[in-house]
């Protein structure tokens, strides 16, 4: 299959699937994707980001030797709302390596400042950063206070996802 012909000849979650399950568990497979993730055109590596998570899912072990990488993808300027979205979607169910941690506290402290981000963005900083700060206490009153300035401009899904980090426990 050529992967790159195969994720632009669609768009869905069928597709996305297909590819995936095609990919499984072969690091050579995941190897190609994950070049045209890195460093394939705009839509190429949109598509490739929502095939990354479903990979993530299925076979978490492919996703570490990965992860610095991915978390620079998500620095670039002009990158597609999809790779933060699926890149912190990924961080969301894993363990964060301690190597990693102050770049993604620092890059999700900003996705959830930040006017721009989409919403499913911002809440899964936000959970990655509750996560985070069960590890780091310290960074539980930095999250509570930032989360407490946004709560009277959030729109419902934002709400109950901040409901869910403030009463957490850790």
């Amino acid at each position: 299959m050529n992967l790159q012909t195969e994720i632009l000849k669609e768009h869905s979650k069928p597709h996305t699937q297909r590819i995936a399950r095609w990919i499984g568990g072969d690091k050579n497979r995941f190897a190609q994707l994950m070049e045209l993730f890195l460093h394939g055109e705009y839509r190429v590596t949109q598509r490739a980001a929502w095939i990354v998570s479903h990979c993530a899912d299925m076979h978490p072990a492919l996703i570490a030797p990965w992860l610095a990488p991915m978390i620079k993808k998500m620095k670039e300027p002009g990158v597609h709302d999809a790779v933060p979205r699926n890149v912190l979607r990924i961080l969301e169910g894993i363990e964060i390596p301690e190597k990693l941690l102050g770049v993604v506290t620092t890059l999700c402290f900003d996705y959830l400042s930040s006017g721009e981000s989409p919403i499913a963005v911002k809440a899964n900083a936000m959970t990655i950063l509750q996560r985070i700060s069960e590890r780091e206490p310290d960074l539980k009153n930095e999250l509570h206070a930032i989360i407490g300035q946004m709560l009277p401009y959030m729109g419902p899904a934002l709400k109950v996802r901040s409901r869910e980090v403030m009463s957490a426990k850790g």
